[in-house]
């Protein structure tokens, strides 16, 4: 008779048929348990990615402003290639940016800078567009729908006038490079960006003791947190020469310091580190409706890890004193219709602390065997910085 195979057949207690359930049943807790995980893990993602998507303001009244004009407005010329408005407004309003004076129901642009961004994104550069220039502005929809007419005035009117669009539609008309983006940031938010990256360093040549921009520093290397920052960049009249072109400079300098520390920070690799600063960067800002949501910001900016420091490029458009005001700027030509020409068919600015000139290179070869001297015009070059220089030195 053979053995007889019973309801408990491979179970005992040394048998390899217990040793397979419990791997089976162990299996199918660790299966669970991932899936669990993963579920938590996705349900945390989608609620971080709502609420940074969240804090970002679409604005939708500059798109249907700028769409009521895209007839008049400029072609893009190089594809790939972006042109992105930035601009940092003065508005009061909200307790976090009441502190900085009466909220009287206007904002003007307190800094404008048009970025480029290179098709291979291979390089950037950020133009300073001074708030004092005197610029043609067109006719602008008002806050309370009303319509401006055209006009010769400051720049910084346009945003008071109309807003972005108004802003946008100004640069436009004056470089002739299509506005593809835009971001407008208020004091609060540009504080909350440098206290996320653990505050950013700068080289002071003398101490700071300015009452008006609540700021007292000392010489040398000193980092800054959102506060401090904030009282740096704005301060005009008690450093160096109170005109706006230095406040301008610094402006670049402390925007090159910041984009080094973000890139040195490993920020753009940690998620510990990166979640802060995307909260801080996306709080208090708005942008156009394609730009406000982080999948609409990752795609903008993910090229820009790789481009090297030395070719993020800060400048300011080229002006001199407005020949009826000495208090405004004008632009000086051809030199500015030189810089706005090499933007719009996105080939390569050149900057350095002396700027703009040109010159013309020949053959220096001696004696007879020298050929006739044959003249190149090199490119123009621009008085600014990179990110890569180090304000100490």
């Amino acid at each position: 008779m053979g053995d007889r195979v019973g309801p408990g057949a491979g179970a005992s207690a040394s048998g390899r048929g217990l040793v397979r359930r419990r791997r089976r049943r162990w299996v199918r807790i660790t299966a669970f348990g991932i899936t669990a995980l993963l579920v938590a893990a996705g349900g945390v993602g989608w609620a971080v990615y709502a609420k940074l998507s969240g804090n970002i303001t679409p604005d939708e009244a500059a798109a249907a402003e700028l769409a009521r004009y895209d007839r008049e407005r400029p072609t893009s010329l190089v594809k790939d290639a972006r042109n992105i408005l930035l601009i940092g407004s003065d508005s009061r309003e909200g307790t976090a940016n009441a502190r900085y004076g009466r909220d009287n129901g206007t904002e003007r642009s307190d800094t404008t800078i048009l970025l480029h961004l290179s098709a291979g994104r291979d390089n950037a550069t950020a133009v300073s567009i001074p708030r004092d220039l005197m610029v043609d502005l067109p006719g602008c929809r008002r806050p309370d729908g009303s319509r401006s007419a055209p006009r010769f005035a400051m720049f910084n009117q346009a945003f008071q006038l109309g807003g972005s669009a108004c802003t946008i539609r100004t640069v436009e008309k004056l470089t002739d490079i299509r506005v593809d983006h835009h971001v407008v940031v208020d004091f609060h938010g540009f504080k909350e960006m440098v206290d996320a990256v653990d505050g950013v360093e700068v080289c002071l040549r003398q101490p700071i003791d300015d009452r008006a921009a609540k700021l007292r520093l000392p010489a040398g290397r000193v980092t800054l947190n959102g506060e401090q920052a904030l009282g740096y960049v704005r301060a005009r009249k008690t450093l160096g020469d109170g005109s706006d072109t230095e406040r301008m400079e610094r402006q670049q300098r402390f925007l090159g310091a910041l984009v080094n520390k973000v890139r040195s920070n490993d920020v753009l690799l940690n998620p510990a580190k990166l979640y802060p600063v995307l909260d801080a960067a996306t709080s208090s800002l708005t942008t156009d409706p394609e730009l406000a949501s982080l999948r609409g910001l990752y795609a903008l900016v993910r090229g820009l890890r790789d481009i090297p420091m030395e070719q993020v490029q800060f400048l300011t458009v080229p002006r001199e004193s407005y020949a009826y005001d000495s208090n405004r700027d004008q632009l000086v030509e051809p030199a500015a219709k030189r810089l706005f020409e090499r933007l719009r068919t996105d080939t390569p600015v050149v900057v350095a602390g002396n700027g703009p000139r040109e010159g013309s290179y020949g053959d220096s070869r001696p004696g007879p065997f020298r050929e006739p001297a044959v003249t190149v015009s090199p490119p123009p070059t621009f008085r600014g910085n990179t990110a890569a220089e180090d304000t100490c030195e």
